[in-house]
Formats: C-alpha cells, sequence, structure tokens
C-alpha cells in the first residue's frame, strides 16, 4: 500500500501539471481542451507515450487501492478509524477507480478521450431523466461544491501538516511544502466549487447544457472581469497542486 500510493500521488501530480499547463495555453488564446483527455493526448505525444499512459492510468489505481484500503482499515493517524474517515476514502475510491479506468480505456483503445464537457453533460442528461432526477443532480451538485470549500477550508488551515514526515524534512522543505500545499489547494478548490455550481444551475434549469465538466469550467474563468489573468492564476495554482503531489510522494504518512 506504501508504494501503491506514493506511485498513485505522482501520477495523481503528473495530471494536475499537464492540466495546469494546458489550461495557462487556454488563458492565452492556444491549446486544447485542459482535462484529463488533453492532459493524456499531451502525454501520447511523448517519447514513450503509451509506456507514460499506462504508468500514470497503473498509479492512479494504486491510489484507488491505497483508499479502498484506508475505508477498509481505517487511515494512518489517530482519527484514522472514525467513520467519516472511512467513508471520505470510500469515495475518493470510487473516483480515483473511474479516473484509472479512463486512463488505461485511453491506453487500450483510445476511449476516454472525449472532452470532459461532454462526458459531464451526458451524464447530467442521463440523471435528468431518471425519477427524481432533478433533484439528485442537485444534490450532486451541491457535494462537488461542498467538497470544493472544503479543499480550499482545509488547504488555507495547512491540514496537510498532520500527515506529513516533518522529521525527515528540512526547513526548506518545509517552507516550500506550505507554499505548494496552500496555494495549490485553494486554486484545486475553487475549481471543484464552480464545477459543483453548474451543476446545480444545470439541475434548476432542467437543462444538462448548462453543466460542464473541468475544461469548460476553466475556459470560465477567462470570462471574468478578470479576463484571462484569472484563469493563468488557477492554472499556476493546478500545476503546484500537481508539484505539491510530488512532495506528498515523497513525504506523506501512508
Amino acid at each position: 500500500m506504501d508504494a501503491a500510493a506514493r506511485w498513485g500521488l505522482a501520477a495523481r501530480g503528473v495530471i494536475y501539471c499537464l492540466i495546469g499547463l494546458l489550461a495557462l495555453r487556454l488563458a492565452f488564446g492556444g491549446g486544447e481542451q485542459a482535462d484529463n483527455g488533453g492532459a493524456l493526448r499531451e502525454l501520447g505525444r511523448q517519447p514513450f507515450g503509451a509506456f507514460l499512459i499506462w504508468a500514470i492510468g497503473i498509479g492512479v489505481a494504486g491510489m484507488a487501492l491505497w483508499r479502498l484500503s484506508e475505508a477498509l482499515f481505517g487511515a494512518a493517524g489517530p482519527d484514522g478509524h472514525k467513520a467519516t474517515k472511512r467513508l471520505s476514502s470510500a469515495g475518493r475510491a470510487v473516483f480515483y477507480g473511474l479516473t484509472s479506468y479512463s486512463m488505461i480505456s485511453f491506453a487500450i483503445k483510445d476511449k476516454g478521450s472525449g472532452s470532459s464537457d461532454k462526458k459531464s453533460q451526458d451524464v447530467t442528461a442521463t440523471a435528468l431523466g431518471w425519477p427524481a432526477g432533478q433533484w439528485l443532480v442537485a444534490i450532486g451538485g451541491l457535494v462537488i461544491a461542498g467538497a470544493g470549500v472544503w479543499i480550499v477550508i482545509q488547504a488555507a488551515r495547512r491540514s496537510f501538516h498532520k500527515h506529513l514526515k516533518h522529521a525527515q524534512m528540512s526547513q526548506t522543505a518545509r517552507k516550500v511544502t506550505d507554499v505548494l500545499g496552500v496555494t495549490g489547494g485553494i486554486a484545486r478548490g475553487v475549481l471543484f466549487t464552480v464545477a459543483g455550481i453548474f451543476a446545480v444551475r444545470a439541475a434548476l434549469a432542467y437543462d444538462p447544457n448548462k453543466a460542464k465538466g473541468m475544461d469548460d469550467t476553466l475556459r470560465t474563468f477567462a470570462d471574468t472581469p478578470a479576463g484571462p489573468w484569472l484563469l493563468a492564476a488557477i492554472a499556476i495554482g493546478l500545476v503546484l497542486f500537481g508539484v505539491f503531489s510530488f512532495a506528498l510522494a515523497r513525504w506523506r504518512r501512508v
């Protein structure tokens, strides 16, 4: 589990760095979709691209297994056996499991390469067709938005400190990790919050086209009065979160 967790954290770091760089291109009028699909295509263009995609997909699968083990047996730390912690780990295991499946499908058959926006709209349209679907979509959007707010609060409070092996870190490493964790976590949380708000709007309007995936959510930041600079700031934050994931792969308690 230790190896699976660290490989998974490193894989997450690669994905967020790529998404952040793609979003930075979008901010200044270039680049393709800034989401998992765009990141995988960017990886595929590199030397040994297929191998890299497989490595990232397997790494994210390792992350899912690690979170599943936390849900079943409890996480590291004094409060790791609490029901809320286990439930949170179970939700993360499902999320990373689906993400890994999408990446491995991309590597095998080029599936999963579609836009996250199209996928979000398709899922929302399907859910709206269910009994009480409008409520389900609204609740799902509130959960995503709430998770985003929680991520921002946890980052601002530096809650990640309790997971770090401080004794093995130099003073410089601690300071740099602090900056990465706070700025990167806030950017990631803002992205989740805005995506959740769009899902709630889609439910209220009963219009799946109002749901937005990661790519379209990022593009929305460029339409604010701050223009492309807000998108650039969020993009840099996502890159910093990717680097923070690399730091966790090195110094996190598992």
